[in-house]
């Protein structure tokens, strides 16, 4: 068993002098036992709570994530549409050139 010093004032050790503190001490040890243990689990309460904090504002986070990635999906699948849409119309004017070259030249 290891050893425990507790100091004290003056005052203090003079009240308890000719008292059975190793007595008072395993009397209080099973009180202070349970203060422990109380104390633990308010102290895990309360992480708990902090954890699920977090956890509610990373879910949100994510959802803002998801919906910024659906928005930008659905922007990538507009301008690929737009810049289809324009290489068509591209194609169609360089072909009509194309044609009227041909028929200058012959």
């Amino acid at each position: 068993m290891s050893e425990i010093v507790v100091v004290l004032p003056k005052e203090k050790f003079k009240t308890l002098k000719g008292r059975d503190i190793e007595g008072f001490i395993r009397g209080n040890l099973l009180k202070a036992e349970e203060t422990l243990k109380a104390e633990r689990e308010e102290y895990l309460r309360e992480k708990l709570r902090k954890l699920e904090e977090k956890l509610s504002e990373i879910e949100d986070q994510l959802d803002e994530l998801r919906e910024f990635y659906e928005k930008a999906k659905a922007d990538k699948e507009k301008f690929l549409a737009v810049r289809n849409e324009l290489r068509r119309g591209e194609n169609e004017k360089l072909r009509k050139e194309l044609e009227e070259k041909k028929v200058h030249k012959t």
